[in-house]
């Protein structure tokens, strides 16, 4: 019922920038955190941003001041807005929301996206 649709990656030049989308659709009370991983080749997958439900913020200390993460809660829209892109920024990104399906907190699960490919590169 609950799905994360993702958008905006693509190959772009270092230095250039990406605006990645992701919406959550189905059916829910709630969502409450919502984040921005990336994977690499052949590295782990790391938290790149977060934001909770209040409009509070963490950056991975790699992209702070090049990335911006927001959230349009009447969307049910997460943004990362990415500039001054580097070749090592080149991941798959994953949206992943925390989504409540009812009043309860304790009913809070999280939810990924497909993935999108962002490549820097010359």
């Amino acid at each position: 019922q609950v799905q994360l649709v993702e958008s905006g990656g693509g190959l772009v030049q270092p230095g250039g920038s990406l605006r990645l989308s992701c919406v959550v659709s189905g059916s829910f009370f709630s969502i409450n955190d919502m984040d921005w991983y990336r994977q690499a080749p052949g590295k782990e997958r790391e938290l790149v941003a977060a934001t909770t439900s209040g409009g509070s913020t963490k950056y991975l200390d790699s992209v702070k001041g090049r990335f911006t993460i927001s959230r349009d809660n009447a969307k049910n829209t997460v943004y990362l807005e990415m500039n001054s892109l580097k070749p090592e920024d080149t991941a798959v990104y994953y949206c992943n929301a925390a989504v409540q399906s009812g009043m309860s907190k304790w009913s809070s699960r999280d939810y990924w996206g497909q993935g999108t490919q962002v490549t820097v590169s010359s």
